[in-house]
């Protein structure tokens, strides 16, 4: 009886550490597509605020960047 609980024990205990691994894991990939995201949204904000300078019909230059950035 006590050789099936230790066994099961040693399992649990497998699995648990099999289980923490995945979840960093898991965490360290959330944490990089969050970043990703993050960087992505910067982008399309920026492009979005280009697009009016734009179909006025002029071309953005460095000062409409500075202007987009406030």
């Amino acid at each position: 009886m006590m050789d099936a609980i230790e066994k099961r024990l040693a399992d649990l205990r497998a699995e648990h550490e099999a289980g923490q691994k995945m979840m960093a894991e898991l965490e360290a990939k959330r944490s990089h597509l969050v970043q990703t995201m993050l960087r992505i949204e910067g982008a399309m904000q920026v492009l979005q605020e280009l697009l009016p300078a734009k179909a006025e019909g002029g071309t953005a230059t460095v000062t409409d960047i500075k202007e987009a950035a406030r």
